[in-house]
């Protein structure tokens, strides 16, 4: 709070959200192979240059919370941000894709751990490491919570696009963590004191950030010992990929794969 007590807060970020097309909001796919489900998922929904434009920068903001590798799936998978980043380049022709995160545990092992670094280099994507200058205080208009704190700004505020990647998770204190806890990740500070208050902090974070896209991962989801897992025996394989125009409505769906009903989620209903 100290490196804020001096500085004004930015109110709010920018709508990155398309126009939505009847009938396209939202599509689910079966599939075990992630390029290909995230691929399909992708082009049901118009294709990614339905997202994208040609000249548009573009940020990824993955789950790496944490230093686990890829086959824990307590992290997005390298794969999803591979193909996502190429689909962006390709066919959205976009200026650059970025790859940003605030962990847990230390940035640069949760990156290279996860396989996300290597996976979106070798793609053209640019990694953002959390900097102190990098964020700035931000307050959500009629917010409670959000109020002159910590946001990883700079990376999200620069760019024309923002696509949010997660996984299906089971968590100790949500009870789910999937598309909106994502942006838990943005926050900087002592953000551990929104712990005690984790469903609103979850909605007012769902109202901060108005994502172009949503990718909910459910090739296998964490069903036990969340968000961090740490054995096979935590996984379920569901081969399911969602991608959604409406974060509310993906994870509402992927709460079903958890065994989960709307209302076992007060973050969701708040949503």
């Amino acid at each position: 709070l100290k490196m804020i007590s001096d500085k004004s807060a930015v109110t709010g970020l920018k709508d990155f959200s398309v126009p939505s097309i009847t009938g396209q909001t939202m599509s689910i796919i079966t599939g075990s192979e992630r390029t290909k489900t995230i691929r399909k998922a992708i082009e049901l929904l118009g294709g990614i240059d339905r997202f994208v434009k040609p000249g548009e920068t573009v940020l990824l903001k993955p789950n790496i919370g944490f230093s686990r590798p890829p086959r824990i799936c307590a992290t997005s998978h390298p794969d999803i941000i591979a193909e996502i980043t190429r689909l962006c380049y390709e066919y959205g022709k976009a200026k650059k894709v970025y790859v940003a995160d605030n962990p847990i545990n230390a940035p640069q092992s949760c990156f290279e751990i996860s396989q996300i670094a290597s996976a979106a280099e070798k793609n053209g994507a640019e990694i953002i490491l959390p900097k102190q200058t990098l964020f700035k205080p931000i307050t959500l208009e009629g917010g409670k919570l959000i109020q002159k704190w910590p946001f990883l700004y700079e990376p999200i505020a620069n760019v024309d696009k923002v696509i949010g990647i997660a996984v299906v998770k089971d968590h100790a204190r949500s009870g789910a963590s999937m598309t909106m806890k994502n942006w838990y990740g943005l926050l900087g500070g002592g953000r551990n004191i929104f712990h005690t208050n984790i469903n609103n902090i979850i909605t007012e974070l769902a109202m901060l950030v108005k994502p172009t896209l949503v990718i909910l991962d459910a090739t296998e989801i964490m069903v036990s010992n969340g968000p961090t897992g740490g054995s096979a025996s935590d996984l379920k394989r569901v081969n399911i990929m969602i991608a959604s125009c409406d974060q509310v409505a993906a994870d509402a769906f992927g709460a079903g794969l958890l065994g989960l009903k709307p209302s076992a989620l007060p973050y969701l209903i708040k949503a």
